[in-house]
């Protein structure tokens, strides 16, 4: 059977416990340091927790030290990284080579800002001992099918939320404007701001757009042709999402990973326990800038988010007439006040609802008739996730036995694994053992605050009385040896040796490879790499370097691709304030490139 892993994202023990009980198989989290997402680091004391909680559904914890490391940050990494270990992590997702070469006792990830977009980056890096590789977003079915094919590491895949429009560990757009470094877990995300579209001239095409917004991810209906391609784990985004969100999106997930498992009979799922949901869940009711396959299906246009980079929400309806206090929609919705609603790059509260008038705390400009009205906040769905007593329970069946000098209670979970609790003493005949064999059924069915949920009971014996308390006693012991027994067990992890005879794919690293210290210096000149140029973050320039490379094209985005004869034939440019940006555009690849000219 092909186990599947819906992945999720955790910025805290909070947030961990959340995605384990909406059903996910395993979660990512970052350290102290080194990781991706420099604002949601946690102690390994933190990472401990998680981990036992985690443990306790099958559920892997996978953790994050994916930014670039200097030479005098070597040692720190490997502390950390040893301290995570310890800590009982189940894998490192890593980006920088030198983590290959401390010889660490972990299962090793390739992150997503490693670049894997072709088969054979993705076969060395199975060959260098990773047992998994993440793949950059841009990729489509049939590329991610064929990466699949050409490597024996597990391939991860993202499948929900926001989107980098630069290759993934290769966009310095925000190391050109600042010291900050998207491959230093600090990205202040450029991508999200407005800029003006010129030509050479600096006559201005576009004004204050934002042009390289892209909508957010979802790729919930096309998880089956994804299970098909051969993808073993299903990544939801947002380390930096709260609680709600993760509540929601990743209910929204299991459920649907779980109808693609149940139409298929050579997959499970990676974990154990079932999810007891109190609400609905529905992505569009979280954070989204609209929802998006990207480039699943080929490169084309309709990706973009040029109004506004911030949540836009479910649609709702169009204006149908509008005056100076509010407006009515053009169909029967259930608005109330208090909800966040988005017209174009406006946003603004319900004050009041009266069949289809709306009025709201403010008039956004916007309004006009036929102007697209979204909710970006559903006051009620936001209460009732806040509220939820989501739970995640595991099935378990118990037996209970009594004999004149011994009871027993045993308990098996689903994966049958048992624990088993005696007490000895002298147990006289009962008055009713009818009435015996009922109160000890009650007593053994009970949970309480366990993780379980007790489905059978079998009784043997029950001509003996049992006092209630002692029942009680045997059944709470029984079941914490259960959990305990659960959370000692050790997830199946695939530690891996570098096969040092593995040839790069390729005999020269640019900049954009991101060496930037010794140990991966040393691990691509072992793999064949003749020459090394420094890795762009080292530099303390950008100007007239490449800075974002990607499958996302604003010429195709605004109908101006230049395969398909395009007026605007001359250079373009990105400015925002200061700065300008030159496009390039390969149209063999069918890629845009940034380089900063100031």
């Amino acid at each position: 059977m092909k186990r599947l892993e819906l992945l999720a994202p955790a910025r805290n023990y909070a947030s961990a416990v959340a995605a384990v009980d909406a059903g996910a198989d395993a979660i990512y989290i970052g350290g102290a340091r080194f990781g991706a997402r420099h604002a949601a680091a946690n102690s390994a004391d933190d990472i401990r927790r998680v981990v036992e909680y985690a443990h306790l559904y099958g559920v892997r914890v996978h953790a994050t030290l994916n930014t670039l490391l200097y030479d005098d940050e070597l040692a720190a990494a490997e502390r950390q990284a040893r301290e995570l270990i310890a800590a009982g992590i189940d894998a490192l997702i890593v980006q920088d080579m030198a983590l290959r070469r401390m010889s660490l006792p972990v299962e090793l990830h390739a992150s997503t800002q490693t670049a894997i977009r072709t088969p054979e980056q993705a076969a060395f890096l199975a060959r260098c001992g990773f047992a998994r590789v993440i793949l950059e977003r841009a990729l489509s079915l049939d590329e991610i099918r064929s990466i699949c094919r050409a490597t024996t590491a597990e391939v991860e895949c993202f499948v929900h939320g926001a989107i980098c429009v630069g290759y993934s560990g290769q966009c310095y757009l925000s190391r050109s404007m600042s010291v900050r470094s998207g491959n230093r877990g600090e990205c202040s995300q450029p991508c999200r701001l407005s800029y003006d579209l010129e030509d050479a001239s600096g006559r201005r095409i576009i004004r204050g757009k934002h042009l390289l917004s892209v909508r957010d991810l979802n790729l919930a209906d096309r998880l089956g042709a994804l299970i098909d391609a051969g993808v073993a784990s299903f990544k939801i985004e947002g380390r930096l999402k709260d609680e709600g969100y993760i509540r929601n999106v990743v209910a929204y997930y299991r459920q649907r990973l779980d109808e693609a498992i149940a139409s298929r009979g050579d997959c499970c799922r990676a974990s154990v326990g079932e999810t007891r949901l109190d609400f609905t869940p529905d992505p569009s009711k979280s954070f989204t800038r609209g929802e998006s396959e990207y480039f699943f299906a080929g490169r084309t246009a309709g990706v973009a988010s040029f109004d506004t980079p911030k949540s836009v929400g479910e649609f709702v309806g169009r204006v149908a007439a509008c005056d100076a206090r509010g407006f009515t929609l053009d169909r029967t919705v259930s608005l109330a006040p208090g909800d966040g609603i988005c017209i174009g790059a406006d946003g603004a509260n319900v004050n009041s609802v009266e069949g289809r008038r709306i009025v709201p705390n403010r008039m956004p400009e916007s309004v006009r008739s036929g102007a697209a009205v979204c909710r970006n906040l559903d006051n009620r769905f936001r209460l009732q996730l806040e509220r939820s007593r989501m739970r995640r329970v595991i099935p378990a069946t118990a037996c209970v036995t009594v004999a004149s000098d011994r009871v027993t209670f045993r308990y098996a979970d689903c994966e049958g694994i048992t624990a088993e609790v005696s007490r000895e003493g002298t147990f006289e005949p009962a008055g009713d053992p009818v009435k015996m064999a009922d109160l000890l059924r009650t007593q053994a069915a009970k949970s309480g605050d366990t993780p379980f949920e007790v489905r059978r009971v079998e009784v043997a014996g029950a001509d003996r009385f049992v006092p209630v308390s002692l029942a009680g006693a045997l059944r709470r012991e029984a079941l914490e040896e259960l959990r305990r027994l659960r959370i000692a067990r050790v997830p199946e992890r695939r530690i891996l040796p570098e096969d040092q005879h593995a040839p790069y794919p390729a005999t020269e690293l640019s900049a954009e490879g991101n060496v930037t210290n010794r140990l991966a210096e040393q691990f691509y000149r072992d793999h064949g790499v003749a020459r090394i140029e420094s890795g762009l973050d080292l530099s303390a320039a950008t100007v007239g370097r490449r800075v974002m490379r990607s499958a996302y094209c604003i010429r195709r985005e605004i109908g101006e691709c230049l395969r398909e004869g395009s007026r605007l034939r001359d250079d373009l440019f990105l400015v925002r304030g200061t700065k300008r940006y030159r496009l390039a555009f390969d149209c063999v690849h069918c890629e845009m490139s940034l380089i900063d000219e100031k």
